[in-house]
């Protein structure tokens, strides 16, 4: 099959997973690995993370939000939200690799898309991806379209700002969930776990050297 874009998550692939800092803020207050993560998706659609990242609410509403879910599921340690937001935010910046091969990809000609679930930024706050904004044809973020993953609208969306069909889209993400949702709707879908695996498996199904050789030529 000839694909003509290839649409990318931000945290867990282009930039390291923000559940390691989620991990570390647990162990730092004395929480088992994978409290707050089970909490969130929990909470599910009505919670506070996917009003954040839905845009219905900012950062600081948020942390108050969640430190009350938190106290609601008798965790067994308090948890400050702002400081958890902090933990996040602390994450380190994107992996050269990935950045290499978008822009090998767009040097082939294929539309190369980002597609996160994120926040607003707060007032005085810089944009949260600005700095990456020249290597993607196309940026679609859940808290400004009032949509995240895994709503298949949101692959509607971004296929559509792409000018492609849902089955000529490759889309990579960390979490399985996403990756359910997109496959379901046509879309070929790569798990990174390993970028340097994840990024083979894109070289087989594009066909093309994405080792940034290309986009310097």
């Amino acid at each position: 099959m000839g694909y003509r874009a290839v649409i990318f998550d931000l945290g867990g692939v282009i930039f390291p997973s923000p559940f390691d800092a989620v991990r570390a803020y647990e162990r730092e207050i004395g929480l088992e690995p994978g409290f707050l993560g089970d909490l969130i998706s929990g909470q599910g659609h009505d919670g506070a993370w996917s009003a954040l990242e839905r845009g219905e609410i900012d950062p600081q509403e948020f942390a108050a939000a969640f430190a009350l879910e938190c106290r609601a599921a008798d965790a067994p340690a308090e948890v400050d939200g702002a400081a958890f937001m902090a933990a996040i935010g602390s994450g380190s910046g994107p992996r050269p690799e990935m950045l290499d091969a978008v822009d090998a990809l767009r040097h082939a000609g294929l539309g190369t898309g980002a597609l996160t679930n994120n926040w607003k930024a707060l007032e005085g706050e810089g944009p949260a991806i600005g700095a990456l904004l020249t290597h993607f044809d196309v940026v679609v973020e859940s808290a400004v379209v009032g949509l995240r993953k895994p709503d298949p609208r949101i692959y509607q969306l971004v296929c559509r700002r792409l000018g492609v069909e849902l089955h000529e889209a490759v889309f990579l993400d960390d979490l399985g969930v996403n990756l359910k949702s997109a496959r379901a709707l046509g879309m070929a879908t790569i798990k990174v776990d390993d970028p340097g695996i994840a990024l083979a498996e894109l070289a087989a199904l594009v066909g093309l050297d994405l080792t940034g050789t290309a986009a310097a030529g």
